[in-house]
């Protein structure tokens, strides 16, 4: 026996129908990237997406056809993913900070026939077009005034691109399956692999998304998304905040910490995520200007761990309270946030922030276990390391043409490739990465816990913590430092600090304060290149031995 309901497809444009027709007023408003402030609606960004539907289409796209984005977060970018999604296309976020070659190879990759761009990036473009032979045309999201003179094939400012057709257009239905967007994930070895989004895990993702326990985003927030577009579907954000009916603050190019504060302070933005690397620069602008954000209430950290450090401060110091999250591309990507259960919810002081360090727990729509190499399951006891598998509805089940498929488990489960601890009420705790993770002495040190730490001394800006090959040890831990400005500190200074703090043969084996840490594409500290800057390193305690 089935069940009488109607069918009625999970469709991502069903979203901007949806907040067009009970939020239209909404605003949406956007730093542009000419530089002006731009206000619009729901209602007009629905009107203007279904031209950029029709658009699309007299262009020869058709169901399935990608559609590269290389765009900050604007109200223009929200207009064409959901003109793409309409039409039954699918986005393709590119991420602008990856370097050219990469770039190139996933446009390919995706065999993106357009590509929609931003003023900021067609120098990078002009200098790759003859690298990408499938993009037939390039759409400047600008207007006639400030568009530039371009070599790009067939290019196009948006602002005339859409104004030659009237909107009369109506989506396209189909499985609700089929394929929405596409991200390429940057975090494995190789090429990076591509990730299919369909129609119907983002809807399921936003509204996972929307949950008390999870974002917990109302049509009573003001929402800003600094965590960019073409980071992992805007963590859910461009598609749930409309979907709440909250209005909507989109940062453009400038992420600096002045220019973010200024958003939230003047817009009185409730809600905003990032990664911490933002929160660093915005947290030094407070401190620089003794400025305050009375109206912000919540602010999600993922993309890498928060230091303590930072959950305290802006908890303590600015009445903000934190979310710590944890996620990847391949989940959509939201795996787990850290809501308190009322198990925790009476705690004060360093215990709650024992627990807010985190990264939380999964919310429905979400499995998780942890196993040992062998894959048997380990105990849930907040001490065990084990290897993180997820699955559920808005996980991959497989990467795009195939590749990596070793990841993909035949219980549905993927392997995250992440190091991490459950507790007994399901929170979850990143340790490492697998290929991170230090091992010395047949025991793991986490290096996530120890630059946590680090970054909890006043001295200290960002903290990194690698391997060094040890002859009796295999691997001893080495603590790479940036320090605040005018700041100095000693070895012993730091590891005094810590002491006490973690197992004492966790102890980083030497210290070294450098000028700056290189990052990814995506914000998280790049331990290859430090690995690589680092390998004859020679640490004091192998010196003493010899």
């Amino acid at each position: 026996m089935l069940g009488l309901m109607q069918d009625w497809p999970l469709l991502c444009h069903r979203i901007i129908d949806h907040a067009a027709t009970l939020h239209g007023a909404r605003q949406v408003i956007s730093r542009s990237v000419e530089g002006p402030i731009h206000a619009t609606d729901y209602a007009t960004i629905r009107t203007r997406a279904r031209k950029v539907a029709q658009r699309l289409e007299r262009d020869g796209i058709r169901l399935g056809d990608r559609v590269g984005t290389l765009a900050w977060n604007t109200w223009r970018h929200l207009e064409v993913w959901y003109g793409i999604l309409g039409l039954g296309a699918v986005y393709h976020t590119v991420n602008p900070r990856l370097f050219p070659d990469q770039i190139a190879w996933i446009v390919n990759d995706a065999q993106d026939r357009v590509m929609i761009a931003d003023l900021t990036f067609v120098p990078i473009l002009e200098k790759l077009a003859d690298k990408l032979p499938t993009v037939e045309r390039y759409v400047i999201l600008t207007d006639a005034n400030n568009m530039p003179a371009t070599t790009l094939r067939n290019a196009v400012a948006y602002e005339d691109w859409i104004a030659e057709v009237d909107g009369d257009f109506e989506w396209r239905v189909f499985d609700e399956n089929t394929a929405a967007g596409m991200c390429y994930t940057s975090g494995t070895t190789g090429h990076p692999k591509g990730v299919v989004y369909s129609h119907r895990s983002n809807v399921l993702h936003s509204m996972i998304a929307c949950m008390p326990d999870a974002m917990g985003i109302s049509s009573r927030d003001v929402v800003m998304p600094v965590v960019p577009m073409f980071h992992a579907n805007c963590w859910g954000i461009a598609l749930s905040a409309p979907m709440m009916g909250a209005a909507l603050i989109m940062p453009g190019a400038k992420l600096d910490g002045p220019s973010v504060y200024e958003l939230l302070a003047k817009y009185q933005v409730t809600f905003t995520a990032a990664v911490p690397t933002v929160w660093l620069m915005l947290l030094q602008h407070l401190e620089a200007t003794g400025a305050k954000l009375p109206d912000l209430k919540r602010v999600v950290i993922g993309g890498s761990a928060s230091p303590r450090a930072m959950i305290k401060t802006f908890q303590d110091v600015y009445g903000v309270e934190v979310v710590h999250a944890w996620g990847m591309t391949e989940m959509s990507p939201l795996g787990s946030l850290c809501s308190l259960k009322p198990e925790y919810a009476g705690l004060e002081g360093e215990a709650r922030l024992d627990i807010q360090q985190k990264q939380g727990h999964p919310p429905f729509g979400v499995e998780m276990k942890i196993t040992d190499d062998a894959g048997r399951e380990l105990p849930w006891d907040g001490k065990t390391f084990g290897r993180l598998k997820v699955r559920g509805p808005a996980v991959a089940r497989a990467y795009y043409k195939g590749e990596g498929d070793e990841a993909f488990e035949s219980d549905g489960f993927f392997d995250t490739g992440d190091v991490a601890t459950m507790d007994a009420n399901g929170y979850m705790q990143i340790t490492d990465r697998s290929k991170d993770v230090i091992k010395s002495g047949g025991e793991w040190i986490s290096s996530i816990d120890l630059e946590n730490l680090a970054v909890g001394h006043p001295k200290v800006l960002e903290a990194a913590v690698i391997g060094v090959r040890h002859p009796k040890w295999d691997e001893r831990p080495l603590l790479i430092v940036v320090l605040k400005k005018e700041q100095t500190v000693t070895k012993d200074e730091l590891l005094d600090f810590m002491r006490g703090k973690v197992a004492h043969w966790w102890l980083p084996d030497d210290v070294v304060v450098v000028d700056d840490i290189p990052h990814t594409a995506t914000g998280k500290i790049l331990k290859t290149a430090l690995r690589d800057r680092f390998k004859d390193y020679v640490l004091p305690t192998v010196q003493a031995a010899e």
